[in-house]
C-alpha cells in the first residue's frame, strides 16, 4: 500500500508518519509538491470561483493525477496493479464518505484505490489573491469542451460552435509543456480567428508533480510512471469546477469518438497496460454518479459516444475548415518518441491512436504519411527491427483481423444504459476503418496483413 494524504496548508515539518508520501497543494509556493501553474497555466482561476463542492472535485482529480504519476507499478507483483491509499480534504464529510471513489478512480486506472475523505474547513483556493470572494462565473458561456488538442476534440468544437452561431464555449486544455501544449496554442489562435475572440473562453491548466526542491517538508519521490491513466479525472474535474461557477446545468462536453471510449483490448495480452478507460462509458457514469453525490450536478455529454473516427470526420459541420486545421492536431500516445531517434515530434504514425487517426482520415479521403514520423502503411523502419514500436502496429494490425465475438466489448468493462447493440456497431465499424485502410497497404506492412486475411 502506497499512502498520500493531501495538504492544503502544509506545515514546515510534517506530522504524518514518515512513509506518507505528502500531496501539498499551495499554489505560488515552491514548498508544493503539486505544482499547479508556470507563465501559461498559473492564470487557471483568474477571476472566477467555483462552489467549494467543485474546488474538493477538482483537487481530488489534481491529487488522483500525482498520486498516478508518482507510484510506480514496476515493483508490484503483477508488475501493473497497484494500492493507493489517498487522504483527501473536503468541506461536506458526510457526502463524500457516500459517493463510490474507490470504484469510480479504480475503473479508471486499474487499480486498489482507497479514497479517504478527512473535514476541512479551509477553501482549496483560499488566500489566492486571483479568486474572487463569492463563486462566480467563468465567463459568458454556455457550456464547457474539453480541449485537448486532438482531432476528436478540434471536431467537436467546431460542431459545437456551427450547431449553434449564438454558442460560447469556454475551452479548457491540461498540458506539462509537451507537444501538446504546442498544438493547444496553434489550433486554439486559427479557432478564435475564425470564430472570433467573444465565443471562445480559454483557460489552460498546467499541473503535475512538483520537481524535488529543498524548500518542500517531504519531496516526492522522483521516478514517474508512464501508464498514467488518471488525466481524464483531472481534465473533467476542471471543467466540472469551471462548469459549476456558471450555474449546475451547465454540460461539460468530451469528444472522443465510441471505438476509443470502450478500447475494446486489441488481443487478450493487451487488456492491462494498453487498454485505457479514460472516456469509457461506464467510468463517465460513475463519475458522474459520486459528483452528484458530493454536490456537484452537471452534465458530462459526448456527442461522439455512438460514433466511430471516421464518422466524425463525415459528419462534420464544417468539413472544410476541419480539414484545414486537422493537421495541427495531435492524436498520439506519445508524441514525443520521435526525438530520440531525431525524426520531427508529433503524430508517431504507429501507436493505436494514430492508426485509428489515419484510417478515420481515409475514410474521408484526407489520409496521408506528412506529418507521421512513420509511415505505418509501408512499415518502413517500423517493422524490420525487433521493437516496441513494431509490437504496437503488429498488435494492431492482428487485432484487426482477429476473429472476435461479440462479447469482446464487455472485456474493458460494463457497457451501462443497455446500450450494448450500439456499441458494438461502433466497435465493429472502427475495425472496419482499420481494415478498409490496412487494406491499402505496402512493403513489410502489407505482408503481414496477407498472412493475416
Amino acid at each position: 500500500m502506497i499512502d498520500y494524504r493531501v495538504r492544503t496548508h502544509p506545515t514546515e515539518v510534517p506530522t504524518e508518519p514518515t512513509e506518507t508520501r505528502l500531496l501539498d497543494w499551495a499554489p505560488g509556493k515552491t514548498s508544493a509538491t503539486i505544482q499547479f501553474g508556470n507563465r501559461s497555466g498559473s492564470a487557471f482561476f483568474n477571476g472566477w470561483r467555483a462552489p467549494r463542492e467543485a474546488l474538493d472535485l477538482f483537487l481530488l482529480g489534481a491529487s488522483v493525477y500525482c498520486a498516478d504519476k508518482t507510484a510506480l507499478r514496476s515493483p508490484t507483483s503483477d508488475v501493473w496493479t497497484r494500492e493507493v491509499r489517498l487522504e483527501v480534504p473536503v468541506g461536506n464529510l458526510g457526502a463524500w464518505q457516500q459517493a463510490r471513489w474507490d470504484e469510480t478512480v479504480g475503473f479508471l486506472t486499474g487499480d486498489r484505490w482507497n479514497i479517504v475523505p478527512y473535514a476541512e474547513e479551509r477553501s482549496p483556493v483560499a488566500g489566492m489573491s486571483v479568486v474572487t470572494d463569492d463563486v462566480t462565473p467563468v465567463g459568458d458561456v454556455d457550456a464547457v469542451s474539453l480541449f485537448s488538442g486532438g482531432l476528436d476534440s478540434l471536431t467537436g468544437v467546431i460542431d459545437l460552435l456551427e450547431e449553434n452561431p449564438d454558442r460560447r464555449l469556454c475551452l479548457i486544455s491540461h498540458n506539462e509543456g509537451d507537444q501538446a501544449s504546442t498544438a493547444q496554442q496553434k489550433l486554439l489562435a486559427k479557432l478564435r480567428s475564425h470564430y472570433g475572440e467573444d465565443r471562445l473562453e480559454v483557460r489552460r491548466l498546467f499541473l503535475r508533480p512538483a520537481p524535488a526542491n529543498a524548500q518542500q517538508p517531504r519531496p516526492l519521490p522522483t521516478a514517474r510512471e508512464t501508464t498514467t491513466r488518471a488525466r481524464s479525472l483531472l481534465f473533467l474535474t476542471a471543467g466540472l469546477a469551471l462548469a459549476s461557477s456558471i450555474g449546475p446545468d451547465v454540460p461539460v462536453y468530451i469528444p472522443e469518438n465510441g471505438f476509443i471510449g470502450i478500447n475494446v483490448p486489441l488481443t487478450r495480452a493487451r487488456s492491462g497496460s494498453f487498454s485505457t478507460r479514460t472516456t469509457h462509458p461506464h467510468f463517465i457514469e460513475l463519475l458522474h454518479s459520486a459528483a452528484t453525490l458530493v454536490g456537484v450536478s452537471n452534465p458530462i455529454l459526448n456527442p461522439f459516444r455512438l460514433k466511430t473516427k471516421g464518422e466524425i470526420l463525415a459528419g462534420s459541420r464544417n468539413p472544410g475548415l476541419l480539414r484545414e486545421l486537422a493537421p495541427d492536431s495531435i492524436s498520439c500516445s506519445h508524441p514525443e518518441a520521435a526525438r530520440f531517434v531525431s525524426r520531427e515530434q508529433g503524430n508517431c504514425g504507429y501507436c493505436f491512436p494514430c492508426l485509428i487517426r489515419r484510417s478515420s482520415m481515409a475514410h474521408v479521403d484526407w489520409d496521408g504519411p506528412d506529418g507521421y514520423a512513420w509511415d505505418a502503411l509501408t512499415g518502413e523502419d517500423l517493422l524490420d527491427h525487433d521493437t516496441r514500436r513494431a509490437a504496437d502496429l503488429r498488435a494492431v494490425i492482428n487485432g484487426v483481423y482477429a476473429s472476435r465475438p461479440d462479447r469482446d466489448i464487455l472485456r474493458n468493462g460494463p457497457i451501462p444504459n443497455g446500450e450494448h447493440r450500439e456499441f458494438l456497431r461502433v466497435w465493429r465499424g472502427g475495425i472496419a476503418e482499420l481494415g478498409a485502410w490496412f487494406d491499402n497497404a505496402t512493403g513489410a506492412t502489407a505482408k503481414i496483413v496477407k498472412e493475416l486475411q
